[in-house]
């Protein structure tokens, strides 16, 4: 069987993504896991499914598996390339999609500029339900932890915790460049007080409009973007006061526009999304 798939990023967030509207397939953890390798198989941070939706009043269903297997709820710079993808695979001629995740759905707009602007939805700021498992309250700008794994000058950690339909926990720090992304990344993920596992974001304020990012996902490691990473970052920092509600987010692979005007609104993301290639393999 020969499968269609294209090769996109977003901002170097890479991704596969495979049209099961028009063509038939069910991939095993295992299969992804192989398509993941960037040596053996295509290579990617995430595969993207683009299926029928289940519900009338939505146009597709977006799933989303990390590199290793895992099915995750939402990807931002994902949603960019699905935008892409089914407008220039003609599977939908909108420039208005209204796509089902595994969190709350999603509405993407592509601009004639060829930007697409997310609507990421409300972001959810109660710990229970990032989820996190909080000593310090349901709705604090600031929570803490002790990683008794790490080395003391590392272990006394300081960060916000929101949900974008996935979960993230942000750090400030002084300079991404040195921040300790490899070592405080894969303890935090897995710290049992995130059941679901957590994205790690280290954030650098360089005003109240601008900021620097590096974000180690969960089921990945560290990644060139992430999209919804840049929308918990701008929550948690417009939270604890320090940001506008526009703000410029630098990341290693590029930049993304991110606008919350705070509670009780939605918050938009606007970027890029790039087909690389595209290719068949046997399934």
């Amino acid at each position: 069987m020969q499968l269609r798939f294209s090769k996109m990023h977003g901002l170097g967030n890479d991704f596969m993504v495979i049209d099961l509207v028009t063509q038939r397939a069910r991939l095993s953890n295992d299969q992804i896991r192989r398509l993941a390798d960037r040596h053996l198989g295509v290579g990617f941070d995430q595969l993207l499914l683009v299926e029928p939706p289940t519900r009338p009043d939505m146009d597709f269903r977006y799933r989303i598996f990390n590199a290793d297997g895992g099915e995750v709820e939402n990807c931002g710079n994902g949603a960019r390339c699905f935008a892409r993808f089914v407008y220039d695979q003609q599977l939908t001629p909108k420039q208005d999609i209204h796509v089902e995740t595994g969190a709350d759905p999603l509405t993407l707009h592509i601009a004639s500029d060829g930007n697409i602007t997310v609507d990421m939805g409300e972001p959810i700021l109660d710990a229970s339900r990032v989820p996190f498992t909080s000593t310090s309250g349901e709705r604090q700008p600031v929570h803490r932890l002790h990683l008794e794994s790490l080395p003391e000058a590392l272990a006394n950690v300081e960060f916000g915790v929101v949900s974008m339909g996935n979960p993230h926990a942000v750090l400030r720090v002084e300079n991404v460049a040195s921040a300790p992304v490899e070592q405080l990344g894969p303890v935090l993920e897995r710290h049992p007080s995130f059941p679901q596992r957590v994205n790690v974001g280290f954030m650098q304020i360089k005003n109240r409009t601008h900021i620097c990012l590096r974000v180690f996902e969960r089921g990945v490691g560290e990644t060139q973007a992430c999209g919804t990473g840049a929308c918990a970052a701008v929550v948690s920092g417009i939270q604890r006061g320090l940001l506008e509600e526009r703000v410029h987010v630098e990341l290693p692979g590029g930049s993304l526009r991110i606008e919350w005007a705070g509670e009780g609104h939605h918050l938009y993301m606007t970027g890029p999304a790039v087909t690389v290639f595209e290719g068949k393999l046997a399934l």
